[in-house]
């Protein structure tokens, strides 16, 4: 270890002693964004599509509109049942005057009690006719109306397989929509399976890039909720919940380093580190007084003790390096 020329740094106050820890080892690879619940918005009835309201990447409401399906059949049966109506309604009236001169003439002593009878029950069986006929229409009404293709949950839509004029069946989907919430999902080597576990903390990159491991910003923490127990192809599929990945498009890639092992390292607080000339130097703390020590330098990660830069050589076990 060569002392350098003064290495112009601020007074030293403190002390830190240099020991080994055990960090995670941590890979980088690549998680994929999922929703939860992907649910289709389905065609009620069969008919042609009048008018799409959605496109991809639309926002909707459970409930909101997002199609018409009109079938031309329905206005006919409608007709239909209003004219079976207004025959009906004409017997009701017939029934309910023969009910009213059955009275009368069997008040009067010309008509038996069996005509006022069979005059109740033809009024009755008009009414009941009537009331089934209005019923009948009602249900062709509500078919009308189950034309409007409905979100079924609030969410994104992702696809709208369909065009206004196209022919559709019941049941078939108008648009796929994404109702979250939203996730990671890792597929990892086989060779990690013994190594992943749930409830692991894990490092998200910046959406669209990869910046240097420690740099300010460059990371969003994520945990592992879920590791899947079947291997598939030689994979393993992980499910990792990060907060804030809402706005990413659904199936989107992005970096995420996590931990796969651990190794031990010698570690000093990043403030110890001093630039000159493009080396760095921590002051060491030795018996003949302090020296400046030059160190090539790991990654920076954090601890309980705040931030810490790796030292991958210049240092030993035991050192004790002085702080600013």
């Amino acid at each position: 270890m060569a002392a350098a020329a003064a290495v112009p740094q601020a007074a030293f106050t403190a002390e830190f002693a240099v020991h080994a820890i055990t960090i995670p080892e941590m890979k980088a690879v690549f998680g994929q964004v999922e929703s939860r619940t992907v649910v289709p918005a389905r065609a009620r009835i069969g008919g042609t599509i009048r008018e799409i309201r959605v496109s991809e990447g639309s926002e909707v409401r459970e409930g909101d509109v997002i199609g018409v399906v009109v079938d031309d059949k329905m206005a006919l049966q409608l007709a239909a049942a209003d004219a079976k109506i207004a025959a009906l309604k004409s017997e009701f009236a017939n029934a309910r005057t023969e009910l009213e001169r059955a009275e009368q003439l069997v008040a009067q002593g010309v008509a038996t009690q069996s005509r006022l009878d069979a005059a109740r029950t033809a009024l009755e069986v008009a009414t009941n006719q009537v009331a089934a006929a209005e019923a009948d229409k009602a249900v062709i009404a509500q078919g009308a109306k189950e034309g409007d293709v409905l979100a079924p949950a609030t969410g994104r839509v992702l696809t709208v397989p369909v065009t206004a004029g196209s022919v559709i069946m019941a049941g078939e989907p108008v648009a796929r929509i994404a109702t979250g919430p939203y996730y990671l999902r890792l597929s990892l080597p086989e060779r990690h399976a013994a190594e992943i576990a749930e409830g692991a903390i894990v490092e998200v990159g910046v959406r669209g890039r990869a910046q240097a491991s420690g740099a300010p910003g460059a990371t969003a923490q994520g945990r592992i909720v879920k590791v899947y127990p079947e291997i598939a192809d030689g994979r393993v599929i992980a499910d990792v919940d990060v907060a804030g990945i809402g706005s990413y498009f659904v199936n989107e890639r992005t970096l995420v380093s996590i931990p796969v092992g651990k190794r031990s390292v010698l570690a000093v607080p990043q403030k110890a580190v001093t630039s000159l000339h493009g080396i760095d130097y921590v002051r060491l703390a030795a018996t003949d007084g302090p020296m400046d020590v030059a160190v090539i330098l790991g990654e920076t990660f954090e601890s309980q003790s705040g931030t810490l830069v790796e030292i991958l050589t210049g240092l030993k076990d035991g050192d004790r390096i002085m702080l600013p």
